[in-house]
């Protein structure tokens, strides 16, 4: 096999705009592309400089029931301080704990996709 990465995930959301400003207001991601297109918006956002970049696909995009989206790890230098800016910006958020890969915590965006930080413990 010759994969190299994750083009895009996809996370099913009811409203674009509010997905596009908790993404990149409350996350700190970038708008890598917006535009119309048939059968209508193609929104991308991602964390600077990643590979793999997150499509907010609407509703009639792709089928998929918004909310659904589960396990999408988001790995950081800092899980304490990511989850304290959440907690100020109103995410509700399970954790941190200590675990053997390292701390972990969970929250969700505004449409219930299932997001989780993690700072990897070194050596695992």
């Amino acid at each position: 096999m010759t994969i190299t990465h994750a083009s895009f995930v996809t996370l099913p959301v009811t409203d674009q705009d509010r997905a596009l400003r908790f993404y990149t207001d409350v996350l700190g991601f970038e708008v890598t592309v917006d535009r119309e297109l048939p059968p209508g918006r193609w929104l991308q956002v991602a964390p600077e400089g990643a590979q793999t970049v997150f499509t907010l696909s609407g509703p009639g995009m792709g089928g998929f029931e918004p909310g659904s989206a589960r396990g999408i790890m988001l790995v950081t230098t800092d899980v304490d301080a990511d989850c304290a800016r959440l907690a100020a910006a109103g995410v509700p958020v399970q954790g941190p704990d200590e675990l053997p890969w390292g701390r972990m915590a969970s929250f969700t965006d505004p449409d219930g996709n299932g997001l989780m930080l993690l700072t990897e413990k070194e050596g695992f």
